[in-house]
Protein backbone atom coordinates (compact mmCIF):
# COMPACT_ATOMS: atom_id res chain seq x y z
CA UNK A 1 0.00 0.00 0.00
CA UNK A 2 2.74 2.40 0.59
CA UNK A 3 4.62 2.04 -2.43
CA UNK A 4 1.01 2.18 -4.55
CA UNK A 5 0.61 5.37 -3.07
CA UNK A 6 4.07 6.42 -3.32
CA UNK A 7 3.56 5.84 -6.82
CA UNK A 8 0.11 8.01 -7.21
CA UNK A 9 1.82 10.84 -5.29
CA UNK A 10 4.73 10.95 -8.23
CA UNK A 11 2.51 10.46 -10.42
CA UNK A 12 -0.04 13.67 -9.30
CA UNK A 13 3.49 15.54 -8.89
CA UNK A 14 4.51 14.64 -12.60
CA UNK A 15 1.05 15.80 -13.44
CA UNK A 16 1.41 19.24 -11.63
CA UNK A 17 4.62 19.86 -13.43
CA UNK A 18 3.77 19.19 -16.82
CA UNK A 19 0.17 21.16 -16.38
CA UNK A 20 2.36 24.22 -15.25
CA UNK A 21 5.18 23.98 -18.00
CA UNK A 22 7.57 22.95 -15.63
CA UNK A 23 8.72 20.21 -17.99
CA UNK A 24 9.67 22.75 -20.94
CA UNK A 25 13.80 23.83 -20.03
CA UNK A 26 13.05 27.03 -22.00
CA UNK A 27 10.41 27.69 -19.05
CA UNK A 28 12.62 27.62 -16.54
CA UNK A 29 15.32 28.95 -18.45
CA UNK A 30 13.46 31.91 -19.13
CA UNK A 31 12.30 32.61 -15.40
CA UNK A 32 16.28 32.37 -14.94
CA UNK A 33 17.10 34.70 -17.54
CA UNK A 34 16.57 38.06 -15.54
CA UNK A 35 18.01 40.31 -18.07
CA UNK A 36 16.42 39.30 -21.07
CA UNK A 37 13.02 38.23 -21.33
CA UNK A 38 12.42 37.22 -17.99
CA UNK A 39 9.11 34.74 -17.55
CA UNK A 40 7.77 35.11 -13.99
CA UNK A 41 5.23 32.01 -14.27
CA UNK A 42 7.79 29.54 -12.72
CA UNK A 43 7.22 31.76 -9.75
CA UNK A 44 3.76 31.32 -9.70
CA UNK A 45 3.68 27.54 -10.21
CA UNK A 46 6.40 27.47 -7.13
CA UNK A 47 3.23 30.10 -5.21
CA UNK A 48 0.56 27.35 -6.11
CA UNK A 49 3.01 24.93 -4.59
CA UNK A 50 3.72 26.68 -1.15
CA UNK A 51 -0.14 27.15 -0.50
CA UNK A 52 -0.82 23.56 -0.93
CA UNK A 53 2.33 22.44 1.09
CA UNK A 54 1.88 24.79 3.94
CA UNK A 55 -1.57 23.92 5.76
CA UNK A 56 -0.87 20.19 4.66
CA UNK A 57 2.62 20.55 6.96
CA UNK A 58 0.26 22.25 9.68
CA UNK A 59 -2.18 19.60 9.42
CA UNK A 60 0.96 16.67 9.34
CA UNK A 61 2.22 18.19 12.58
CA UNK A 62 -0.86 17.45 14.51
CA UNK A 63 -0.79 14.06 13.59
CA UNK A 64 1.26 11.59 15.89
CA UNK A 65 2.71 9.24 12.54
CA UNK A 66 1.20 9.63 8.80
CA UNK A 67 -0.99 7.89 7.02
CA UNK A 68 0.85 5.19 5.47
CA UNK A 69 3.90 4.71 7.54
CA UNK A 70 4.86 4.15 11.10
CA UNK A 71 6.77 7.32 11.46
CA UNK A 72 7.62 11.15 9.88
CA UNK A 73 10.78 10.75 7.97
CA UNK A 74 12.39 13.70 9.69
CA UNK A 75 16.45 14.81 8.96
CA UNK A 76 18.00 15.08 11.88
CA UNK A 77 21.04 17.13 10.68
CA UNK A 78 20.68 20.93 10.04
CA UNK A 79 24.30 22.35 9.96
CA UNK A 80 26.15 23.42 6.61
CA UNK A 81 28.86 21.73 5.38
CA UNK A 82 30.74 21.62 2.49
CA UNK A 83 28.90 18.80 1.07
CA UNK A 84 26.20 20.81 1.02
CA UNK A 85 27.27 23.97 -0.71
CA UNK A 86 29.44 22.08 -3.68
CA UNK A 87 26.17 19.99 -4.18
CA UNK A 88 23.58 22.81 -4.16
CA UNK A 89 26.10 25.14 -6.32
CA UNK A 90 26.11 22.20 -8.69
CA UNK A 91 22.60 21.48 -8.56
CA UNK A 92 21.80 25.51 -9.48
CA UNK A 93 24.82 25.46 -12.42
CA UNK A 94 23.54 21.96 -14.05
CA UNK A 95 19.37 23.59 -13.87
CA UNK A 96 20.80 26.65 -15.36
CA UNK A 97 22.74 25.44 -18.22
CA UNK A 98 20.15 22.91 -18.84
CA UNK A 99 17.08 23.87 -17.60
CA UNK A 100 15.67 20.68 -15.63
CA UNK A 101 16.19 19.54 -12.54
CA UNK A 102 15.42 16.09 -11.48
CA UNK A 103 11.45 15.62 -10.89
CA UNK A 104 10.87 17.94 -13.87
CA UNK A 105 13.15 15.87 -16.13
CA UNK A 106 11.80 12.39 -14.49
CA UNK A 107 8.25 13.65 -15.55
CA UNK A 108 9.33 15.24 -19.24
CA UNK A 109 11.23 11.32 -20.05
CA UNK A 110 7.71 10.80 -21.57
CA UNK A 111 7.97 12.89 -24.16
CA UNK A 112 11.40 10.98 -25.31
CA UNK A 113 13.00 13.87 -26.17
CA UNK A 114 17.14 13.35 -26.95
CA UNK A 115 17.72 16.27 -24.60
CA UNK A 116 15.65 14.75 -22.05
CA UNK A 117 16.96 11.55 -22.20
CA UNK A 118 20.72 12.47 -21.97
CA UNK A 119 19.83 14.85 -19.40
CA UNK A 120 18.72 11.66 -17.04
CA UNK A 121 21.34 9.44 -18.21
CA UNK A 122 23.77 12.21 -17.00
CA UNK A 123 22.13 12.79 -13.46
CA UNK A 124 21.68 9.02 -12.94
CA UNK A 125 25.35 8.95 -14.13
CA UNK A 126 26.00 11.78 -11.59
CA UNK A 127 24.44 9.63 -9.03
CA UNK A 128 26.11 6.88 -8.88
CA UNK A 129 29.88 8.38 -9.28
CA UNK A 130 28.59 10.46 -6.18
CA UNK A 131 27.57 7.19 -4.52
CA UNK A 132 30.93 5.74 -5.18
CA UNK A 133 32.98 8.62 -4.14
CA UNK A 134 31.27 8.65 -0.63
CA UNK A 135 32.37 5.15 0.02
Amino acid sequence: MKNLIGLLAGLLFGAGLTIGGMVQPQKVLGFLDLAGVWDPSLAFVMGGGLLVAFPAFALARRRDRPLFDLAFQIPTRNDIDKRLIVGAVLFGVGWGIAGYCPGPAIAALSALHPATLLFCVAMVAGMWLQRRLMR
